[in-house]
């Protein structure tokens, strides 16, 4: 039976931590923490809000104080790829990085977000990304990820929207020239798509718009909506692509994987997927 509280934090206590601007949203402390108890480990996670100019000092500071490891959310992803002192094959390949472990004095990088948006997809939604036609919005960290793997996955073509447009021209540009086979262009479709995966933060606050201009693509023009954000659960992407008929699914499925795999790197340990799972559904729903 897995433990349900953890111990008094006391002076061997092992900490990591996300970093990221905005973080208040962020389940990952309870998911981790839970992961911890569960497991019996005298460990803790938090969470900190880090300026983009401070991100190296603060990587640098936990570091120094011997945290086990940190995960980086938005807008940190791409700028950390310079900030550690070793890219792991995963950070390498997906150009990000998302998550960092600390091992004998050295800040190693990793990509967990890649295989875990693969699996939320097809847990989530059923999707299988082989031959789908895709419609991407965003080009940060986590849309650089997503299109990298999904052109991995042999999607049938991409379509890459940003609100800046060049950035999305370099990541159409690079997979042009690491996966030649790969149709992908630059903008809204003509015609219809099997995915349309939202990869920017427009919908963290209640005050934002949609990420899809629906006079440039209807959401009737798809089947299904994957929202990398979990809080809100429903963002007024997601509403809208419901009421139009469409699957939908929110990035907890994406958070639990690739938080699992860092679980992972971290302690050594397989992680108790099934109760981060929870941890985070009851942060984000309140059950």
């Amino acid at each position: 039976m897995p433990q349900t509280s953890l111990a008094p934090i006391n002076a061997a206590t092992r900490l990591c931590a996300v970093l990221g601007s905005p973080i208040r949203h962020s389940a990952s402390p309870a998911m981790h923490n839970a992961a911890f108890a569960a497991l019996g480990l005298n460990w803790r996670y938090l969470a900190f809000e880090v300026d983009p100019k401070n991100l190296r000092a603060a990587i640098a500071g936990a570091r120094a104080m011997n945290f086990a490891g940190l995960n980086l959310t938005v807008p940190h992803k791409l700028l950390a790829v310079d900030m550690v002192d070793e890219l792991d094959a995963s950070a390498k390949t997906w150009g990000a990085v998302n998550t960092i472990k600390f091992e004998n004095g050295r800040a190693i990088g990793f990509n967990t977000d890649a295989d875990a948006i693969v699996t939320s997809l097809h847990e989530d939604l059923k999707v299988e990304l082989r031959g789908a036609k895709v419609l991407l919005l965003g080009a940060g960290g986590a849309g650089r990820t997503a299109a990298l793997k999904f052109a991995a996955e042999n999607v049938a073509e991409l379509f890459l929207v940003n609100r800046t447009a060049s950035k999305a021209e370099e990541i159409a540009a690079e997979i042009k020239k690491q996966f030649p086979s790969i149709k992908v262009s630059v903008g809204y479709p003509k015609a219809e798509v099997d995915l349309i995966l939202n990869a920017t933060s427009l919908g963290l606050k209640p005050e934002d718009s949609s990420p899809l201009n629906e006079k440039q693509f209807s959401l009737k023009q798809t089947r299904a909506v994957y929202d990398m954000i979990y809080q809100p659960a429903e963002t007024k992407l997601l509403a809208a692509a419901k009421a139009a008929g469409c699957k939908t699914a929110n990035g907890i499925g994406m958070l639990v994987h690739q938080g699992a795999t860092a679980f992972e790197l971290w302690t050594g340990q397989s992680a108790p997927v099934a109760v981060m799972r929870r941890a985070v559904e009851g942060s984000v729903y309140g059950v």
